[in-house]
């Protein structure tokens, strides 16, 4: 028996968006959602609230460019204003609390990371289904482990030699990059410019930002918004083990995009 993440005929997919700096990823999801109401004469999805955890973030000219409420929850004044450094995930959760209840108002269902820095915590978790887009094939395990993780995974991969590199949907759960995975972005061969003038040191980092800049564009920005009109169009479901499945076929390991 397959349960729909979202059935369209309960009406249109309500999502806060939630980031912390330029909102790029946003702006993509937010262009999905203009080019498939001018098709369809109304998007199956709609941004209703954009977070941000950040004063100076560019969440303010987003809300105002596409006329969307913006809720902002500064939390380096949070941290400050209790004497503690942001690394202290002690009080993490009361933060996350304080941003449910602020974006309760908005009855969303889903919570889109959209450039969100911040590590969610169970009540933020447990309030929204989360999607995040993340550098790398998440489907790729290694000794039990997912092996492209974390803050440097475009670069792990390039080190080691990968040849291609992908992007990655995937549910937001309290564990960091191990969610249930939505959509796998099609390969972009990684670019290795030569540059004899650096230090091997900075070699690796201007590759490593050459390819993420590419990867953005040619990944996070396709899958990120496709996944957001699978689930609200209904494609996307699960079965009683927990398993993803779109348009009734198993994807354990994701749903795959091809050139």
């Amino acid at each position: 028996m397959l349960r729909k993440l979202h059935d369209p005929a309960k009406g249109r997919l309500r999502v806060v968006a939630l980031m912390s700096g330029s909102g790029t990823n946003l702006q993509k999801v937010l262009e999905h959602q203009q080019a498939l109401a001018a098709s369809r004469g109304e998007a199956p999805y709609e941004v209703v609230a954009i977070f941000s955890d950040r004063s100076d973030s560019n969440a303010a000219d987003i809300g105002k460019q596409y006329d969307i409420p913006v809720v902002t929850h500064d939390i380096r004044g949070f941290y400050e204003k209790r004497g503690l450094p942001r690394k202290d995930m002690s009080v993490r959760a009361d933060f996350d609390r304080q941003t449910v209840d602020m974006l309760k108002p908005f009855n969303a269902n889903v919570a889109v990371y959209a450039g969100y820095m911040s590590i969610a915590t169970p009540p933020l978790i447990k309030a929204y289904m989360g999607i995040n887009v993340h550098p790398a094939d998440l489907s790729v395990v290694e000794n039990g482990k997912r092996k492209w993780t974390g803050d440097y995974a475009v670069r792990d991969a390039i080190v080691a030699g990968e040849k291609y590199i992908y992007s990655t949907t995937h549910m937001v759960s309290p564990e960091v990059d191990a969610g249930r995975i939505f959509m796998i972005s099609a390969p972009l061969e990684v670019e290795v410019p030569e540059n004899p003038d650096f230090s091997i040191q900075k070699v690796r980092r201007e590759i490593r930002l050459h390819n993420q800049d590419r990867l953005k564009e040619a990944g996070d920005w396709v899958i990120m918004p496709r996944t957001i009109e699978y689930i609200a169009d209904g494609r996307f479901a699960e079965d009683e083990n927990g398993v993803m499945h779109v348009d009734g076929e198993p994807i354990p390991g994701g749903l795959r995009l091809s050139l």
